[in-house]
């Protein structure tokens, strides 16, 4: 297809979030969108552009005592009668326009249009975000590539609303299992229901208060909910088994051996099997750039509700925030919206950072 990204798409934050918005990227369906922002940054001459699977990647080498990252991610979760993209007012509805195409614009605008940035800056265009980990293209070029993503400091481009999500928290998915004995239904006291067992799990679940700590001046509540749950045999018997999926978001402050300690605290006297874990990421403002970038946003910065890719870099000991235009209230709805004086005034900040002074 014609590349969409034209010169006057590339000079207007805006317009680039749409064209980008209208170019289908369904998780595992990024070629095309990679395709079409790697032709434009190969044709830069003040960068050096290299591609990975469907992540690209582009850099300034100015020779500058700090670099940083700009990240965003191409793929979107799946459409849901929400593209192409339409405009009512100062809103663009579509797929992706909040989480997070308008980031993305954030980055590859700035890459096109600021030859000569403050700071050397290594743009990250990555897959793979919205589903499993093994995707992740971060987590493909930290594997084979660690160099590209050494830096002092990045600003990962997920919705935030243009205020500043320190951090994030961890997460753990486990299951906890409830047993029982089997027995025919019309004779149920002949076996134990091991459905009617996961009644105290519910109520421990219901009755769990979530600690608040803050950290750095940034505030973030924990969760601990159950997601899913499994069980039964046939409509006439008595189950020797239930599975009770529970998905834990920790603060940061709690590497993941401490989740999981807690976690079977919780659920003491009941099998618990942790199946999935990610790390949470310290607030990360320290960093002078951190500290100069906090300045050019003019905000305080808040703690991240959930977990994002800053964790990737934070687990290199690259201090990351979370900066973006949409709303992550927003994210994966089908009226998923961005507003357009939001895409313009985070533009302009992070415009106001990077420029040389």
């Amino acid at each position: 297809m014609e590349n969409p990204l034209t010169p006057e798409v590339l000079a207007d934050p805006v317009a680039l979030t749409r064209a980008l918005v209208d170019i289908e990227s369904v998780s595992l369906n990024e070629k095309a969108i990679a395709d079409c922002v790697e032709q434009v940054l190969r044709t830069v001459p003040h960068l050096s552009t290299h591609r990975y699977g469907n992540t690209v990647m582009a850099r300034t080498d100015l020779g500058r005592a700090q670099r940083v990252v700009l990240a965003g991610h191409l793929d979107t979760v799946p459409l849901n009668d929400n593209f192409p993209s339409s405009m009512r007012g100062d809103l663009m509805y579509g797929c992706g326009t909040s989480d997070m195409k308008s980031g993305v614009a954030y980055a590859l605008h700035l890459a096109v249009t600021l030859p000569d940035p403050r700071y050397d800056v290594t743009y990250f265009f990555y897959e793979g975000e919205e589903i499993e980990q093994k995707h992740n293209g971060l987590n493909l070029v930290a594997a084979a590539y660690p160099q590209w993503l050494q830096a002092d400091f990045a600003v990962l481009l997920e919705p935030t609303y243009g205020i500043v999500e320190a951090g994030c928290q961890g997460t753990m998915r486990a299951v906890v299992t409830t047993v029982g004995e089997r027995a025919h239904s019309a004779r149920s006291w002949h076996g134990v229901n091991a459905i009617h067992g996961a009644g105290e799990v519910l109520r421990r679940l219901a009755g769990y208060e979530a600690r608040r700590v803050t950290i750095d001046g940034c505030a973030y509540r924990e969760g601990m909910n159950a997601v899913r749950i499994h069980g039964g045999v046939a409509g006439n018997v008595v189950p020797d088994r239930c599975e009770i999926e529970v998905n834990y978001r920790f603060a940061p402050d709690r590497d993941p051996a401490a989740a999981e300690a807690h976690l079977r605290e919780v659920f003491d006297g009941f099998a618990v099997q942790v199946i999935d874990v990610a790390a949470g990421a310290a607030p990360g403002l320290g960093s002078p750039a951190a500290q100069e970038f906090l300045a050019a946003v003019g905000a305080a910065p808040i703690g991240k509700l959930g977990w994002t890719d800053v964790a990737r870099f934070a687990a290199l000991g690259i201090p990351a925030l979370n900066f973006g235009p949409g709303d992550p209230n927003l994210a994966h709805h089908k009226d998923e919206h961005v507003e357009i004086g939001k895409i313009r005034d985070g533009a302009a900040t992070l415009h106001r950072w990077l420029a040389a002074t």
